[in-house]
């Protein structure tokens, strides 16, 4: 199945929500517990000082993912880069995609962002697998204006013949970042591709900051095809 990794804050006690836990019940699950380290701290000295603790936490947390229905382990990291430590275990595990984490309860539907240089159909592919055969509907969000490969009844068409009840968004006069959090009220959860333009401090920037700019739930970010990777 593919692979999503799921950053924690472990030793700040961030929780992962079950709703989320049961969307990525028809994926694989790497949960990368992380630890900022102020600068100049030696990663040795926080293990010796940390990882039991963080290890026991880790644990509990991947072991709800399992039972969510998926295969499920856990790196532990402690790090001065948390968006470089992400993509780094991401490449090492082989990862579609990563979770920003968030409140919800049941997940009944996706708010999904075809804008900007994303790769359409990996982030359809990767929507489809992950509602499977479940009720969960999806929005198609697009700004007007982009060069889209996929167009939005395209993407729909294909949605829908994969069973999926899904709806589309043309947003007119605004910004990719704009446009998603206005169109977050009445969905659970958000897909979109990670090189999105406008969004990269919202997908890896302070957590605090993200839910108090839009009050978010949760966010898998598709990742770009290797070739696009830097």
């Amino acid at each position: 199945m593919t692979r999503v990794v799921v950053p924690v804050a472990v030793l700040a006690n961030e929780a992962v929500s079950f709703g989320l836990m049961n969307l990525l019940g028809t994926m694989d699950v790497t949960v990368l517990g992380y630890h900022v380290l102020p600068e100049q701290t030696p990663p040795d000295q926080a293990r010796l000082q940390y990882e039991d603790r963080a290890n026991e936490a880790l644990e509990d947390i991947t072991e709800e993912f399992r039972e969510a229905g998926g295969a499920a382990d856990y790196r532990l990291v402690f790090t001065g880069d948390r968006a470089k430590s992400i993509r780094r275990v991401a490449d090492e595990v082989e990862a579609r995609a990563f979770a920003i984490t968030g409140a919800t309860g049941t997940v009944d539907r996706l708010l999904v962002s075809l804008s900007g240089d994303v790769s359409a159909d990996r982030i359809l592919d990767f929507v489809i697998e992950l509602v499977d055969d479940r009720e969960i509907g999806v929005t198609l969000l697009r700004v007007a204006g982009d060069e889209e490969s996929t167009s939005l009844t395209d993407a729909q068409a294909r949605l829908a013949d994969a069973g999926i009840d899904v709806r589309t968004v043309l947003a007119a006069d605004a910004s990719p970042l704009d446009a998603l959090l206005a169109a977050v009220p009445d969905h659970d959860a958000i897909v979109m591709g990670e090189q999105a333009p406008s969004l990269q401090s919202f997908l890896l920037g302070d957590v605090t900051d993200r839910v108090a700019a839009g009050s978010v739930g949760p966010v898998l970010v598709v990742r770009q095809p290797a070739s696009k990777e830097e």
